[in-house]
């Protein structure tokens, strides 16, 4: 196992920790919350580093359990994400007329609502695969079930969003 730096292999996960955690809790302010804990969380667990095979899938899995915790303990009503803050940012052509760009911000609006109100698990697989990048193997890792249960939880949450993006389409 390679020597593990915490300044050059953990701190550069901020970012994608952020993410998972703003994915869970929908809150930035848990969520940064939710990061410095996991920081705090992986230091006090440095002992174990040299042990550990992947110290991204380490952290992202601390991450999303304290993530969860959170959630259960939080009082109020979670809010939407921000739309600056959203990692569903419409992708524009060159000179869309405001009309196209109208559309476009409703649908994105839209699926991010239907991610939203996925199931935990459907939701967190989602939001690792198809906005993370991450592979079935680590996704499986960070969440601590089978990469077929990873494969299922995806497959029905896209299967959800296809369809209910495609009823609420239709009705309009």
């Amino acid at each position: 196992m390679k020597s593990i730096s915490f300044q050059t292999d953990i701190l550069p996960l901020k970012n994608e920790l952020f993410r998972v955690a703003l994915r869970i809790t929908q809150n930035p302010a848990e969520a940064e919350d939710v990061v410095q804990e996991t920081f705090i969380k992986v230091w006090n667990r440095r002992a174990d580093w040299p042990g550990i095979e992947s110290i991204e899938a380490f952290c992202l899995t601390i991450c999303r359990n304290l993530s969860l915790d959170k959630l259960r303990h939080m009082d109020s009503h979670v809010e939407s994400l921000s739309d600056s803050d959203s990692p569903f940012t419409a992708h524009h052509s060159p000179l869309p007329t405001p009309e196209e760009q109208t559309v476009q911000r409703n649908r994105v609006e839209l699926v991010r609502r239907l991610i939203n109100a996925l199931p935990e698990k459907q939701r967190t697989c989602v939001q690792l695969r198809d906005i993370e990048g991450k592979s079935y193997r680590d996704i499986a890792t960070i969440m601590n079930i089978s990469e077929e249960q990873v494969k299922v939880n995806i497959f029905r949450a896209r299967q959800t969003i296809r369809e209910r993006f495609s009823r609420l389409e239709s009705d309009e």
